[in-house]
């Protein structure tokens, strides 16, 4: 049976026990602020990114880990025994990263089978992904069995942000897009989805309860009556974070649910104060002893 490896990048929101319990590979995103360069994760963390930002008045920018980043990652795990690397990463329509991991495939094809795999999503959407794989893998399900479920389970992914501040939005061309909509907002908070891999505008409200009510219509309506995993993510905004998991948790049919602060790469998009939404499908009844 293929010892199966699940590899994402920086981006993937999970609380850190998940990533222990799991054995989750980690590639950074770069974080660069003028010449400065951080990896995520390694040695920059949210409190600092805002900190920085506030004392430079500056956004920094993005970019995804290198070709060279993913190849060392990959060939660490084949020395570690594994013979199968699944690459789980952010959508593709907003980020190279999983180009990236495709091109350092190639790179290894004659050490260690690596099936680069598109979220067309990121945060939870795509930490949820992660877990599922793991947790079908260590069940002995086939990659193939893995990948098909993770197919299916993509489109069903729910995510759902509401922006306190336009300022890093404004900043940001990663979600040029949206530009026009904000940029015809005054003090009205901006509601921002997920769709189909990029992000789109989907309301816009004038207070931050009203913006916390829409979160939760918007993540029942991706639920239904189905049994989901459900997160509540945010930036620097714990404490509307945790009432909203605790609203979610009573009007959803969940069977995981967790808070996390959302990745450094994210905030960089969307500024302190942003809280979000996301639903994900349970496996179907059997799929995962």
């Amino acid at each position: 049976m293929p010892k199966i490896k699940i590899i994402t990048d920086s981006t993937c929101d999970l609380p850190a026990s998940y990533f222990h319990e799991y054995a989750l590979g980690v590639v950074p995103i770069n974080i660069q602020f003028g010449n400065e360069t951080f990896e995520e994760g390694v040695n920059i963390d949210q409190r600092t990114f805002y900190q920085k930002v506030d004392a430079l008045g500056i956004i920094p920018q993005t970019s995804q880990p290198s070709v060279g980043q993913f190849a060392a990652a990959y060939r660490a795990a084949a020395r570690d025994g594994f013979d199968t690397i699944l690459s789980l990463h952010v959508t593709g329509k907003l980020s190279g990263t999983v180009n990236s991991a495709t091109l350092a495939a190639r790179e290894v094809a004659n050490e260690v089978r690596v099936i680069p795999f598109d979220s067309m999503a990121g945060s939870a959407g795509l930490g949820f992904m992660c877990v599922d794989a793991a947790e079908m893998a260590r069940a002995g399900k086939s990659i193939d069995d893995i990948v098909a479920r993770l197919e299916a389970a993509r489109p069903h992914v729910g995510i759902v942000l509401a922006l306190a501040t336009l300022r890093y939005a404004q900043m940001s061309g990663r979600i040029s897009n949206l530009q026009g909509f904000i940029a015809s907002l005054l003090n009205v908070k901006p509601i921002i989805s997920l769709h189909e891999g990029n992000l789109a505008p989907s309301g816009r409200v004038r207070s931050r309860q009203a913006a916390l009510d829409l979160l939760l219509e918007h993540a029942r309506r991706a639920a239904g009556d189905r049994p989901v995993k459900f997160a509540v993510i945010h930036g620097e905004a714990r404490a509307d974070a945790d009432t909203l998991l605790a609203r979610g948790k009573a009007a959803l049919n969940c069977v995981d649910a967790f808070v996390d602060d959302i990745a450094v790469s994210l905030a960089v998009h969307f500024g302190p104060g942003v809280i979000g939404t996301v639903v994900y499908p349970a496996s179907p009844a059997g799929e995962v002893k």
